[in-house]
């Protein structure tokens, strides 16, 4: 009887998460397709000139269980003086995989960094903290007059909330109020999305925001005020407001290239640069796919038993034969934001707080810009995710995010309008001068985003269809069509395994993953 494969396209978290999982727990032998020449997707380090780049900022730190076990086993924590660590899940307090801390930890730089978490609103050229706190430093950004009206603006959305919610500008004044999501909510993500944020679905907001909201926020301000941050699993702690988290020494994609090596090692493969551009299907199994070699033309047919997509829904639609005409529709109809990322290195920022050699530096790992005057969303500093990320501390190692379309006209921008763009745009609010520049790289990344518009609301269409298909399973973010953080990518991988081994035949399983239930039992009744 010859040996079982799957097929699996794409080598991001979900990807080589679903091929380490059938080499630990099957018989099964995986062999991976990927587009590109990199592991961990968008969850990848970008290696320039020494420094590195985190594209998008990727946390490590999930309520799963599951995932932080996984986690910390593929790389174990760097302890601290005594060279242990203590996570606590479920009350109950154990000790995690660690390595022992010095200069040289272990003689490897294959660890997990335990880090703070700090992250700020930039909006009339002044700090506020995320999520907006009432805090005495809001008080004196905002005056009183103005906090005073967002205070009854909030009690006022409180005691009449709106009903049902449909679409994401309801979702935020139900939770912030009118004035609080005007001054610190609609440019942002407008800037996201390309789009008002009534045209936005509102379960982007519960499946990104969750349960967050101004009772939450207070409450977990008041809450930290007494805690000591020792526990890392923050199990009753909302997404959005954890205090601390695991990050690899280098980055992102030390990770996910340490996970493709073992899977290689163990027999597995993982072939690059080959593009899946058709389905072949009898019944309800797909049997083979074809790709192409991007670098050599070459044209291959691969067979398997089990066939997983981390492609985008539209592209894996677009390459099969005999699709009913409304699912093909809705597919075509599917839309994503572009992500373009401006790495800048720097003597020193123009505000912050002291860094070596008496340079500036701000303490947050990243910077949501607020301010509508700049096309800039979101500002990275690298040194805050690690200090290995930068070749030499003494600089500031930063990324600007922008939010774009691939038919934009900043999608086509050359390299150096980009970087110029960037350069004038930190100068406009204040955060660096461009006589302070020292070098600068850009990166672009299609599909980054998928959009909970367009035709979204018709997914169920495709969703029933490719669900009818045994051998085919959707997971991770663009494979679902699902805005997933990583760790929800590689519960869909897992549990499609755990589906495969248990021979269960039904997916929605793998649907539940990431759903705020009580956000659809509520829009439901």
């Amino acid at each position: 009887m010859s040996q079982k494969t799957a097929l699996i396209i794409g080598a991001g978290p979900a990807g080589l998460t679903a091929s380490f999982e059938f080499l630990k727990r099957t018989d099964i032998l995986p062999i991976v397709l990927e587009k590109g020449d990199f592991m961990g997707g968008i969850s990848r380090t970008v290696l320039y000139k020494g420094n590195r780049m985190d594209i998008g900022g990727h946390r490590f730190f999930s309520k799963s269980d599951r995932v932080m076990d996984w986690w910390t086993a593929v790389m174990p924590v760097q302890g601290g003086e005594n060279g242990s660590a203590t996570i606590q899940y479920q009350n109950q307090s154990r000790e995690i995989a660690t390595a022992p801390h010095g200069p040289d930890p272990d003689k490897t730089d294959r660890v997990m960094l335990v880090r703070s978490r700090k992250s700020r609103i930039y909006f009339l050229r002044k700090f506020f903290d995320y999520p907006i706190k009432l805090s005495a430093r809001t008080i004196r950004n905002l005056g009183i007059p103005l906090t005073f009206l967002a205070g009854m603006s909030y009690l006022k959305s409180m005691a009449a909330p709106i009903a049902p919610e449909q679409n994401l500008e309801q979702f935020l004044v139900n939770r912030f109020g009118r004035r609080l999501y005007l001054l610190f909510f609609k440019s942002y993500t407008e800037k996201v999305w390309g789009v008002p944020c009534q045209e936005i679905s509102a379960e982007w907001g519960a499946q990104r925001i969750k349960g967050l909201s101004i009772t939450k926020a207070l409450g977990h301000f008041f809450k930290s005020q007494f805690s000591h941050g020792e526990d890392l699993a923050q199990k009753d702690t909302e997404t959005s407001l954890i205090e601390r988290f695991l990050y690899p020494k280098l980055g992102p994609g030390q990770l996910w290239e340490f996970v493709a090596s073992s899977i290689t090692e163990s027999g597995g493969e993982i072939l690059c640069n080959w593009d899946v551009r058709k389905f072949h299907r009898e019944g309800n199994c797909i049997t083979a796919v074809e790709a192409v070699h991007l670098l050599t033309g070459e044209h291959r047919t691969f067979t398997a038993d089990y066939f997983f997509s981390t492609m985008p829904i539209k592209d894996l639609i677009q390459g099969m034969e005999n699709v009913p005409a409304p699912v093909r529709a809705v597919s075509e109809g599917l839309q994503y934001r572009d992500f373009i990322t401006v790495g800048i290195l720097l003597k020193q920022l123009k505000i912050g707080e002291e860094a070596p050699l008496g340079k500036k530096l701000l303490a947050d790992n990243w910077i949501y810009v607020q301010e509508p005057d700049v096309l800039v969303g979101r500002i990275q500093i690298f040194n805050n995710w690690s200090p290995y990320m930068v070749k030499d501390p003494s600089n500031a190692w930063i990324g600007l995010e922008y939010f774009c379309y691939e038919t934009d006209a900043i999608w086509n921008f050359t390299d150096q309008q980009m970087i110029d763009l960037a350069t004038e745009e930190l100068e406009r609010i204040g955060m660096a001068d461009r006589a302070d520049v020292l070098d600068a790289t850009v990166i672009r990344v299609p599909k980054t985003y998928p959009a909970y518009f367009g035709t979204y609301q018709n997914f169920d269409q495709i969703r029933n269809y490719v669900n009818q298909i045994e051998n085919l399973f959707l997971i991770g973010r663009n494979g679902m069509h699902r805005y997933n953080n990583q760790d929800h990518s590689m519960l869909t991988a897992m549990m499609a395994v755990d589906n495969i081994a248990a021979g269960i035949k039904d997916k929605s399983n793998l649907w539940d993953v990431n759903t705020e239930m009580e956000y659809h039992e509520t829009k439901k009744a």
